[in-house]
């Protein structure tokens, strides 16, 4: 019985897969974004909400960014898992309770760091499928940085070797 079932919901997903491909599913993308959208909007946070949020217990900072501008300069203390590389697997080795609050920021978010923070397309704001897919492979407790924040201003603390060497310039021992 148990295999019948599992049958009958690998044929329905089938159905609804893209013809000639069963494993891409454009129309289960759209209803995933159109379920997500509401929640989305009402957990969109200002600077001072992620702030506080980010120091609470069990509260989780995704950079779901390329390990390059990761490494360049990340929010302090995120985690780094490039979107790229998001399974079922890797998410879960890397935030293995699916309740955990978790906290993500894109390239979209920081001026003044063109190198770390490079513009993306506004409709392809790396914040909007790091959202939906988190929310698609079972984490509920999602929340989003909303404000274009200038990283010489924000109030939220930055690492990587980017500052270092930044720092570095600054204090006379390299050339920028």
């Amino acid at each position: 019985m148990r295999a019948i079932c599992l049958g009958l919901l690998v044929a329905a997903s089938l159905v609804r897969a893209d013809e000639g491909n069963a494993r891409i599913d454009f129309a289960g993308f759209q209803e995933m974004t159109r379920t997500v959208a509401e929640l989305r909007e009402a957990r969109r946070l200002s600077e001072e909400d992620f702030i506080r949020m980010a120091a609470e217990p069990g509260t989780v900072i995704l950079d779901a960014r390329s390990r390059d501008m990761y490494e360049l300069r990340h929010i302090k203390g995120a985690l780094h898992l490039s979107f790229t590389d998001f399974t079922q697997e890797a998410l879960e080795k890397l935030i293995p309770d699916k309740s955990t609050r978790i906290l993500i920021y894109c390239n979209n978010n920081f001026d003044g760091d063109p190198r770390a923070f490079a513009m993306k397309s506004a409709a392809l704001a790396l914040n909007l499928p790091t959202f939906i897919n988190l929310y698609g492979y079972g984490y509920r407790n999602v929340y989003e940085l909303r404000p274009y924040l200038d990283v010489a201003t924000t109030k939220i603390p930055f690492e990587g070797k980017g500052i270092v060497l930044i720092h570095k310039a600054e204090e006379g021992e390299i050339e920028e």
